[in-house]
């Protein structure tokens, strides 16, 4: 029995240990606050770091997103270059307020997970919460009451709807655009009379509140225009890293596969240390659990749909890996369509360069979420019985040793992302061209002049992005650069779609519409990278996995054209001239112009 007691010493050892620590965390990081609270409560305003010297001894408006603040006057009040010092004026986003509010945020998760969960939490749900969702789960899914709640949501969803398109009647068009989505899903559904209904009007409603919130309610538009704008930060700081190894020079020319990728080894390096610590299964884990409660999906699907909102499409999977063998061929095809439909934070930084909104980005991708789960069932419903369930599944922890490991792996796994994104734009741009000018030469010898594929192509999808709300004046640009996005990627459509964007060549709700509808892996190369993933992790697999992989692509593509049908109908006028005037404003304080010109010609 000694060696058992002498094994059970370093354990106790190991607990003080770590609760000494995480009291000298607490005692660190309250100081901080209170030091930070005494400097910014004495801190003199009346200086120069706080007066704009052009203007009256009022202190100006800090040049950032104000949480608070989303009218057109606030940003107005920006449009100098003076820019205070971040003490000089309470702002949410920035300085003093973004600290309170991380400060809020971290004890409130700190209270509920060490305090309120583990001592009241889990018996209240265990004897209210539990038994009350069992009893409402069994009265809601009677045969008349869900057929009653359903057309309850629908009406209730679509009057929400027309409600917002009261400024424009125009916008009554982008209704049509869910309504034919739907229907071609429900033609092409692999299984007619099994589609579930009720997931899908539980997803393509998920999709709509987060679109509500993300969009509509000034407090959702201002944290996800917040989050965007510290993304962008955020990944600015690989632009340091990509200087030191390829020079001054080739970052300045902005070469694609060096300025632009170069985010890439950054983001995944990251990544892969939250894996390691823990952190990305937690947080995966919180959003799959809500999206399973909202939606009705499995844990798996809802996990990986929920990992796709920040990881690739080959790299979310990995979260559910151990259970890949024994998905159903519906959940497979789930898992492919949420790998279409959303697009990986690594790459975020790639289409921001090219001049997409990153607010637009990080709500694109987050409605995308519960969209992929209900066009997949619409698509492929479930016809056989799931073995996932979710008493049985934990996520996967990684397999690296230490963290400096879990970096290094991280940093290896971004090559190849780097080099697959290299080859397959190289590759599918110079088959694109060779079909391209295969088209003209055949319409040359018919005495038709600059008749391109890309041209007849963008022809195609004009009335796509009509029905998706695009003013008619600008159905054949957009049109084009969702036909490049789903022939060849988003980045060229990116690249083009800020092209048209800095020459204001699209107006704002057009730009809106095209970077929702861009914004998902649905493209060529996409699909060989996806089916090679997955077959490598299941090889049993690999069959199914083809079978389902092209008809999750269109499922994919079309959660994207719905976002975008959405987003082009809940956008107004005035949030669109705010984030406008926030873009210039955002670009004109990072270049000047004769370097975004430089910059976008070079793309």
């Amino acid at each position: 029995m000694e060696p058992l007691e002498d094994e059970e010493v370093p354990s106790k050892k190991r607990k003080i240990l770590l609760l000494l620590l995480h009291i000298l965390f607490h005692i660190l990081w309250i100081s901080y606050f209170i030091a930070a609270t005494v400097v910014y409560i004495t801190y003199d305003r009346k200086t120069d770091k706080c007066i704009d010297p052009s203007s009256s001894d009022e202190p100006s408006s800090e040049n950032s997103t104000n949480l608070n603040a989303t009218d057109s006057s606030d940003v107005d009040s920006k449009d100098d270059k003076f820019k205070p010092f971040i003490l000089c004026k309470m702002n949410w986003c920035h300085g003093y307020g973004f600290l309170i509010f991380c400060f809020v945020v971290f004890y409130i998760l700190w209270l509920y997970y060490w305090v309120f969960k583990p001592f009241i939490g889990q018996k209240l749900y265990d004897t209210r919460i539990d038994p009350a969702i069992d009893n409402w789960i069994e009265f809601s899914r009677r045969k008349i009451i869900s057929i009653i709640m359903l057309l309850f949501v629908t009406v209730l969803a679509v009057a929400y709807l027309l409600f917002e398109c009261r400024d424009d009647s125009r916008k009554m068009v982008g209704l049509a655009g869910p309504v034919v989505f739907i229907l071609i899903g429900f033609a092409a559904s692999k299984h007619h009379k099994d589609i579930p209904w009720r997931i899908v009007t539980h997803g393509l409603l998920g999709q709509l509140l987060l679109g509500i919130v993300c969009i509509r309610l000034a407090f959702g538009r201002d944290l996800f225009d917040c989050a965007g704008e510290k993304v962008t930060i955020f990944l600015r700081f690989a632009d340091h890293g990509a200087r030191f190894v390829y020079g001054d020079r080739i970052c300045d020319e902005f070469v694609f596969a060096f300025a632009i990728l170069a985010v890439i080894f950054f983001f995944s390096v990251v990544t892969s240390c939250l894996y390691y610590l823990g952190v990305m299964q937690f947080f995966l884990g919180a959003f799959g659990f809500m999206l399973q409660s909202m939606v009705g999906t499995t844990v798996c699907e809802s996990v990986n749909a929920a990992g796709n909102v920040f990881l690739g499409m080959s790299e979310s999977p990995l979260l559910i890996r151990p259970y890949i063998d024994i998905l159903t061929k519906s959940e497979l095809h789930t898992i492919c369509t949420s790998g279409y439909a959303t697009v990986a934070g690594t790459v975020l930084g790639a289409y921001i360069s090219f001049g997409a909104s990153p607010a637009h980005l990080i709500t694109a991708s987050v409605m995308a979420a519960p969209a992929s789960l209900a066009f997949s069932k619409l698509f492929y419903p479930e016809t056989e019985e799931s073995q996932t369930r979710s008493e049985n599944i934990q996520l996967e922890k990684s397999s690296e040793t230490s963290i400096l490991d879990a970096a290094t792996s991280g940093a290896a796994a971004a090559m190849m992302i780097v080099l697959g994104i290299v080859s397959n734009i190289i590759a599918f741009l110079a088959i694109l061209y060779f079909f391209s000018a295969t088209t003209e030469w055949i319409f040359e010898m018919l005495g038709l002049n600059d008749v391109s594929l890309l041209y007849l192509l963008s022809k195609m999808f004009i009335p796509l992005v009509f029905i998706m709300g695009v003013p008619y004046y600008d159905c054949e640009k957009i049109g084009l650069v969702v036909a490049e996005k789903t022939f060849i990627n988003e980045f060229v459509g990116y690249k083009h779609l800020g092209e048209f964007i800095k020459g204001n060549k699209v107006d704002h709700r057009s730009a809106a519409i095209g970077t929702f509808a861009l914004c998902g892996f649905a493209n060529p190369g996409s699909l060989g990278i996806l089916i090679a993933a997955l077959s490598a992790m299941s090889p049993s697999r690999r069959s199914d996995i083809t079978r389902v992989a092209v008809r999750a692509f269109f499922a994919g593509s079309f959660v994207s054209y719905t976002s975008a049908s959405i987003a082009g109908i809940l956008i107004q006028k005035r949030d669109m001239d705010t984030i406008n005037k926030r873009f210039e404003i955002y670009t004109g304080s990072h270049m000047d112009d004769d370097r975004a010109d430089h910059i976008m010609m070079n793309i």
